[in-house]
């Protein structure tokens, strides 16, 4: 019988959670089990879903579901009481508050709040810093007021009824930054239980589904009060700092130390721009400010802070990564510059590139956007994409432009990052404070873009030598993150341009492979270029997807099958490439409704890797797991995922002899293949089942009714009933010479 096997892909746009198929993947609704935010996730009908803080489509394909997540953050203190009429003072455990920025006060009736900083109460109880937790005492009081601060912004504060007769708090903060997470999951067939992680596979979320009965949790201790604070102090407040991920920290617990930067900022506009030329990296902000008669010192104030807080970030040296902008005060001499740009707001903020052209405008003071202009906004990498798509809108309009000139053009586009949105312009609202940057537009033609991409492929062709460049450009277009996708936008479906681009890849395969470590360390350049024949399959994998979604494709098979076979007769048939060839061809019938294509690779397959004449068959298969990828999905998951895989991979192939009428010519070579997943996973009822039935089909019908027993007797609860009973009916009709 047919058991699912793992999913041979996790797309890079997507987030894959994996199930058994012993248990069936229900719609309904799911709650996590884990203390702190409750969070649900509903499976819902026409293939949608809805996560909480996460919202979007989903996709069963197989045992996985392939997820498009939305992103929200929250945060909260979680206290608990012991209480002690004979108390004195009261006992206060903070749990792991790492080196955030804490402050806990105290406060009796209608008195004034007396704060201390967490850091502070730390070196005194605990000098050593040994410790995760922090213990200490307060006297009694009415009221507990907690507050975390965020760096640059706005602070959390939570006020909290003490009990009359309290003698103990425990305090955690539940803290939830989802960021760009890589999570998956599975689904734990003895607790009906669903449990998603990220790859780290710690402190996994835990769903249980909303039919089955579970006990309500909630808050132990609710706060009066909760309100968030800009620029939140007390009296003799010491400033915060950031660590290097932008998140609050304390600087006396942390002994930060502040690197003395300072910005060069030029008195006129010419030496503005001919500094900032100098500096490939980095964006010029011309602030135009002329209605304000304090614009100088505030100016000068926003620099200086700006300085401040780079020297924070850089610490004890310079560090030009953090270093991105430079700044520059229009003065009476610019107006005419401004007029003829049609800058006319006042304030206004103008952001310029090496060649001082204008990328962005708002309307705006420096103050209200500086927060914007620091390492971790994604303003930056808006800015890149804006500048580079001008770069090459310009060398595609160029007559002139040389071969190189063209792979560069296309080659930095392709390497941009690639935006969740792909927004590039933003309105501007009727309130000053909340004005977003406005970017310019740059605009190509489609046709135009594609035909010179495919010249530029044809006339590669001869080359006796990869062009590295051309290479990583490649790659990135047929995995759709390249040039058309920053332009165009939508997921595409490989060309035969693309097609011939994978030609190009194959035929310099090796000279690829013993290039792209040194290419990938260029000194100030950023490549990544990963296995070549993984690349490829990754491709190929992600365009079936694209296309299977795409009601109006043509699809031609073909072409994909052309390229695994090229890889395979090259000598790159390695396991992942493998892997995802027979995803593919599992999922294409031949003309006549037989897996005959598939059937005949995957026993080539077989026999090379899998069986055995003599020695063992699991000390073969480890031998073959040590030299998989270490970017596979194995290396990952371990020996045990890489062993099921196989033998799962076995029960597919021979199932499908089983189950399709134009596949008997196989029958003799798919017992085989059963009987292998039988000795990896042993008294498996699935692949009993499978085996059973070829026994028959081969007139081997005593062998297969004793086989089918055995399938029978090792059902478990943990097998659908529907399918329990479909193996039970087939023993009986076995028996009954019925089958």
């Amino acid at each position: 019988m047919r058991n699912f096997i793992w999913s041979s892909l996790a797309f890079f746009c997507l987030i894959s959670v994996s199930f058994s198929q012993t248990k069936k993947i229900e719609k309904g609704s799911y709650l996590s089990t884990n203390n702190g935010q409750k969070i649900k996730l509903n499976l819902l009908e026409n293939n949608k879903y809805e996560l909480v803080f996460y919202s979007g489509d989903y996709v069963v394909k197989g045992d996985s579901l392939l997820f498009t997540p939305n992103i929200k953050e929250e945060n909260g203190f979680e206290l608990e009481f012991k209480n002690d009429k004979k108390a004195k003072k009261v006992k206060v455990t903070f749990l792991d508050p790492s080196y955030y920025s804490f402050y806990i006060g105290t406060q009796k009736g209608s008195g004034d709040v007396q704060y201390q900083r967490l850091s502070d109460i730390r070196d005194k109880v605990n000098p050593e810093g040994d410790r995760l937790n922090i213990d200490f005492e307060i006297d009694p009081a009415d009221f507990l007021y907690l507050v975390y601060e965020e760096y640059g912004g706005e602070s959390k504060v939570s006020k909290f009824a003490l009990p009359k007769d309290v003698s103990e708090i425990t305090i955690k903060y539940q803290l939830d930054v989802v960021g760009d997470l890589k999570i998956t999951g599975f689904f734990d067939q003895k607790t009906n239980e669903l449990m998603i992680a990220e790859q780290s596979g710690k402190n996994p979320l835990v769903f249980r589904n909303v039919k089955d009965n579970q006990p309500e949790k909630t808050s132990k201790v609710l706060p009066l009060e909760n309100k968030t604070v800009t620029n939140w102090t007390y009296p003799g407040k010491e400033p915060l700092v950031s660590d290097d991920f932008g998140v609050a920290m304390d600087s006396a617990v942390a002994g930060v130390e502040v690197y003395d930067f300072k910005l060069k900022i030029e008195n006129n506009l010419k030496s503005a721009l001919l500094s900032n030329n100098n500096d490939k990296n980095k964006f010029l902000v011309v602030v135009a400010d002329s209605k304000n008669p304090s614009a100088k010192a505030d100016f000068d104030a926003s620099v200086k802070d700006q300085e401040t807080q780079l020297g924070y970030s850089m610490y004890d040296s310079y560090h030009p990564e953090y270093d991105l902008y430079n700044y520059y005060l229009a003065t009476d001499d610019d107006k005419k510059w401004l007029k003829a740009n049609k800058i006319t707001d006042a304030p206004s903020l103008i952001i310029l590139n090496n060649n001082g052209e204008i990328l962005a405008t708002v309307k705006s003071n420096l103050k209200e956007k500086q927060y914007q202009f620091n390492y971790y906004d994604a303003i930056y990498s808006k800015l890149q994409r804006v500048d580079k798509l001008a770069a090459f809108s310009k060398t595609i309009k160029n007559k002139k432009a040389s071969d190189a000139d063209l792979i560069a053009a296309f080659n930095k586009v392709a390497i941009l990052e690639i935006p969740y949105d792909y927004n590039t312009d933003y309105e501007e609202t009727t309130d000053e404070s909340q004005a977003e940057f406005k970017f310019v537009k740059n605009t190509v033609d489609k046709k135009e873009v594609v035909q010179i991409w495919k010249k530029l492929i044809e006339a590669h062709q001869k080359d006796t030598k990869p062009n590295m460049y051309l290479v990583e450009t490649i790659i990135k277009e047929i995995k759709n993150q390249g040039f058309s996708k920053q332009f165009f936008k939508d997921d595409k479906i490989l060309t035969d341009t693309d097609f011939l681009s994978i030609d190009y890849l194959i035929k310099h395969y090796d000279a690829i492979d013993s290039e792209r470590l040194a290419f990938t360390e260029r000194e100030g350049e950023t490549h990544i270029i990963g296995s070549i024949n993984t690349e490829i399959a990754t491709a190929l994998q992600q365009n079936k997807y694209v296309a299977d979604n795409n009601v109006t494709a043509e699809k031609d098979d073909s072409k994909t099958i052309a390229v695994y076979k090229k890889l395979i007769a090259a000598g790159k048939g390695n396991f992942e490439c493998y892997q995802n060839y027979f995803t593919y061809l599992a999922e294409v019938q031949d003309k006549d409704g037989s897996s005959t294509n598939y059937l005949k690779e995957f026993s080539i397959y077989f026999n090379a890797n899998l069986a055995v004449d003599k020695g063992s068959i699991i000390e073969k298969l480890d031998t073959m797991f040590t030299s998989i990828d270490s970017s596979s999905e194995y290396s990952y998951n371990g020996w045990n995922a890489f062993k099921e895989y196989h033998s799962n991979l076995c029960n597919e192939a021979a199932w499908t002899v089983v189950s399709k009428p134009g596949n008997t010519a196989f029958i003799k070579s798919a017992i085989t293949w059963s009987e292998y997943s039988l000795v990896i996973s042993k008294n498996n009822t699935y692949y009993l089942d499978t085996l059973a039935q070829l026994y028959y089909k081969d007139g081997q019908k005593e062998k297969a009714i004793a086989t089918q027993t055995l399938a029978v007797k090792y059902l478990t609860d943990y097998v659908e009933e529907e399918t329990a009973a479909d193996i039970r009916q087939t023993l009986s009709k076995m028996q009954n010479g019925m089958y």
